[in-house]
């Protein structure tokens, strides 16, 4: 009493100081720290801070560290009540089924006030029995005192509202799993979502806990630690207790153990406040049973992340009946919309889902995941004839009847969609290999393969061609070795592309497909041409032109045609080559084949270059660079800009052979492309 009245409370009021203990081993969040020291700066009304994030991010570590540091601030005191909104130790920490019941014991609101109330030392003959009343008794013995309200663990705004303070002098901290979208609305309060853990920033979190000598002992297996616990703050703290529990057991056994299956085995404790699954639990049981139950199906998603049509197909629903269940667990912090319309979980949080969904999903479900991959093979077939109207129509089952498709309109639209669904449609090739539906993962691969040639992602295609390939069927398999055989050709590995070629057109032959033998022959006519045997890759040639006549197959003779052009220009035969390529491209103008046209515009700017008639060798190859930029194609536009650069030079226009080399240049920075990088090295060199 004497201190409180030295300090000028002549009411002798008590000075609440309720903060649990500050973490002695807090690490990072500086950029929070510093956006909740401007939010208690602003002036006027009061303060009000909505910390959210997913379970086990590590909210209350982060406030009460905060709190800890801004005690300066608030002279008056400082409150805290844990609302329980989502409490771990208030009902059964199992796996639930999504009933919409409240996680735990969840604080009142009448409750909490009478709590903040008592801690503000107010005697109990004072408080008055009508609530109304009590929130206004609360808010008057805070007007003029610098208090900071911290209310953890809240449910949602309207378990908020009635315990915010009045008075300007006073900041509240509320920290919840749920966005808390209505106090940010219509209270003011000024959102700060917390994100995951950086690797650096988890490995510093592993070092405060275990010391940096142990952990500069394998750095290797810290990093593998701090990658398998998702960048997840109560994960990397349980992963750090049980290393620090046995301090002879190699960190690397550790990253081990969390690297299996049951990762969140190995993350699981006797108390549920430090069980990641149990947390994660509290959360799953306050859903709705439709968003339970997408939130399972979630879990089982080969893809990294879903826009709506994808996760509707996943769902079997209609995209407006799903995007409010998206919403509700966006809401709830168990998936983020990391970007307009598209949703993900972390990876604890997915296995999570994936646990309930072997213990939990009903037959009927079984089919979510076919919904999916039809979703992803009708949309990357629509999108690949966008960029290439005149590729060969694949024999697609028609697509089940609750799978939500939303084609791109336009081939820009289609570039854009395979770029954005790149790792979806990888991920789903490879699930479709895995559970033996090879023709679905040959198409798909198929349909992907035009974009990702162009883009030089070598590494998707040797994934998802090699996937088509152990899946079993033999059709398939033709196919996949065959753009197996191109892909190792880009990337001068010869011998491999003479390998996969022969093993396709061996199997087509088998299977009496002339087409496929035909596009065989076209690409090792190429190999045959890069290795300097132009006689052999004439040969083929010709025998490509003739079987893609004998199947009636326009676009394939006019590649045939080119590919001819092209080896009778490199034999000096150079209006021979202009008369074949030029042949080529009335055929490609015809049926709509622009990477074909490209590719034949390309092999005319050489010819004419070689003639010496410059000027027109540089119109051809901006005609090819524009059709490549159509498709989307940059690994062939690279080519094309290093020869456009060379025929620029023999025309004397310097400016402009040093910008085409230095735009190729930009793209094999990106493209492993050791041919094309060599080529470019002699030219720049001269």
């Amino acid at each position: 009493m004497h201190r409180t009245l030295l300090r000028g409370d002549e009411r002798g009021r008590p000075v609440p100081a309720m903060l649990p203990p500050d973490l002695p081993a807090f690490t990072g969040r500086g950029a929070q720290l510093a956006r909740l020291d401007r939010i208690a700066d602003q002036p006027g009304a009061v303060a009000i801070a909505a910390l959210t994030g997913p379970p086990g991010v590590g909210k209350t570590a982060l406030a009460v560290h905060w709190a800890h540091q801004a005690r300066h601030r608030y002279p008056d005191g400082q409150l805290y009540l844990n609302l329980r909104g989502f409490d771990p130790t208030g009902a059964d920490t199992g796996a639930g089924t999504g009933t919409g019941a409240d996680a735990g014991e969840a604080v009142e609101p009448a409750q909490a006030v009478r709590t903040l109330l008592d801690a503000l030392g107010v005697p109990a003959e004072r408080i008055p029995t009508d609530p109304d009343a009590q929130v206004g008794l609360y808010r008057s013995e805070l007007t003029g005192r610098r208090v900071l309200v911290l209310l953890d663990n809240a449910r949602d705004a309207a378990q908020v509202r009635p315990l915010l303070p009045g008075s300007p002098a006073t900041a509240v901290l509320v920290t919840s799993r749920n966005q808390l979208a209505g106090l940010v609305a219509a209270e003011g309060a000024r959102p700060l979502a917390l994100p995951l853990l950086d690797p650096a920033e988890s490995a510093d979190l592993l070092a405060a806990r275990l010391g940096p000598r142990r952990v500069a002992t394998d750095p290797a297996a810290v990093r593998a630690i701090a990658g398998h616990c998702a960048g997840l703050p109560l994960a990397l703290a349980v992963a750090a207790a049980r290393a620090a529990t046995a301090p002879d057991r190699p960190l690397a056994a550790l990253a081990a153990e969390l690297a299996s299956a049951a990762a969140l085995d190995a993350l699981a404790g006797d108390d549920p406040t430090t069980d990641v699954r149990a947390v994660f639990g509290c959360s799953y049981r306050a859903l709705s049973p439709p968003a339970a139950r997408l939130f399972r199906l979630l879990g089982t998603s080969p893809a990294p992340d879903l826009p709506v049509p994808a996760a509707a197909s996943l769902a079997g629903l209609p995209a407006p009946r799903v995007r409010p269940l998206l919403a509700e667990l966006a809401a709830a912090s168990l998936v983020a919309e990391h970007s307009q319309g598209r949703y993900a979980m972390h990876d604890l949080l997915r296995a999570y889902a994936a646990e309930l969904a072997t213990a939990e999903l009903a037959t009927a479900d079984a089919a979510a995941l076919q919904r999916l991959l039809d979703h992803y093979l009708h949309t990357a077939e629509h999108a690949a004839r966008l960029l290439n109207p005149s590729r060969d129509p694949a024999a697609l089952p028609p697509p089940g009847q609750d799978v939500t498709l939303d084609p791109p309109a336009t081939a820009a639209a289609a570039l854009d969609w395979f770029g954005t669904e790149r790792q979806a449609l990888v991920a789903a090739v490879r699930h479709a290999g895995r559970t033996g539906s090879g023709a679905a993962a040959g198409q798909l691969a198929s349909a992907m393969f035009t974009f990702l040639d162009g883009q030089g992602r070598w590494l998707d295609i040797i994934a998802t061609q090699q996937a088509a390939i152990d899946a079993g069927d033999r059709a398939v398999q033709v196919r996949a070795h065959r753009l197996l055989g191109l892909t190792h050709l880009r990337l001068a590995r010869y011998p491999a592309a003479h390998d996969h070629l022969r093993q396709a057109s061996a199997l087509a032959a088998q299977l009496g497909d002339h087409l496929s033998q035909a596009r065989c022959a076209d690409v090792l006519s190429t190999v045959y041409n890069r290795q300097g045997d132009q006689a052999a890759a004439l040969a083929y040639a010709r025998e490509a032109g003739e079987l893609y006549r004998r199947a009636d197959h326009p676009a394939g003779q006019a590649s045939a045609l080119n590919a001819i052009g092209w080896i009778h220009a490199q034999l000096g035969e150079h209006e021979r080559a202009l008369s074949c390529c030029e042949q080529a491209l009335e055929i490609q103008q015809r049926i709509g084949d622009r990477p074909g046209a490209a590719d034949t515009w390309d092999s005319i700017g050489y010819a004419r270059h070689l003639l010496g008639r410059h000027a027109g060798a540089i119109a051809a190859y901006r005609r090819a660079l524009a059709l490549y930029a159509e498709v989307g194609d940059r690994n062939l536009a690279a080519e094309t800009l290093v020869r456009l650069g060379d025929a620029a030079q023999a025309a004397g226009d310097l400016d402009t052979a040093a910008d085409s080399w230095q735009r190729a240049a930009g793209i094999l920075d990106e493209l492993d492309r050791p041919d094309l990088r060599a080529r470019l090295a002699q030219l720049t060199e001269r």
